[in-house]
């Protein structure tokens, strides 16, 4: 009988770390170097126009998401505490919402206690452009402007492997 319960709660837990490891899926991709993005240059939704002039010397990490998009609004609060920890001298998060509404946008950061500065992107414009398709994706920028990296799908970012990623950009 004890055997019987050893290996159920044996399963239970190889079910459980399945779970929690499919709910982190990612892949980091290096930057396509033929790539050349075009010049970054934002308004967020409060007026504060964010240009390469006035990011110039900060990393820089760019999440592109959605109000539908599930991994999304899971990802999100995991960015907040990370940006929150950041020195804001050296290391910026920035929120693109793609295809929305900014009331929309706005409402939910809001309701979910977020203050990353929000850009709207609400005809898809910048995702186009930076070849964005599926949400979340995240570039890493580095001090010199340049991308570095596309993360595609929810991260941790409160992990050290996340901070780590941030800490090797140069």
């Amino acid at each position: 009988m004890m055997r019987l319960v050893r290996r159920f709660l044996g399963a239970c837990l190889v079910g459980l770390f399945s779970l929690t490891a499919a709910w982190a899926q990612f892949e980091k991709l290096p930057w396509p170097a033929q790539q050349k993005p075009p010049l970054l240059t934002f308004k967020d939704t409060s007026g504060r126009v964010l240009s390469p002039e006035t990011l110039r010397g900060k990393k820089l990490i760019i999440n592109f998401w959605a109000t539908w998009c599930a991994p999304c609004k899971e990802e999100l609060p995991t960015l907040q505490v990370f940006s929150d920890l950041q020195d804001p001298l050296q290391t910026m998060v920035l929120t693109i919402n793609v295809k929305e509404p900014p009331s929309r946008a706005q409402k939910f950061m809001q309701n979910n206690q977020i203050s990353l500065p929000l850009i709207s992107d609400p005809q898809g414009e910048w995702a186009k452009k930076l070849n964005i398709k599926v949400f979340p994706t995240t570039l890493l920028v580095d001090a010199k402007g340049v991308i570095k990296w596309r993360v595609v799908g929810e991260v941790d970012w409160t992990s050290t492997e996340a901070q780590a990623w941030v800490n090797s950009l140069p």
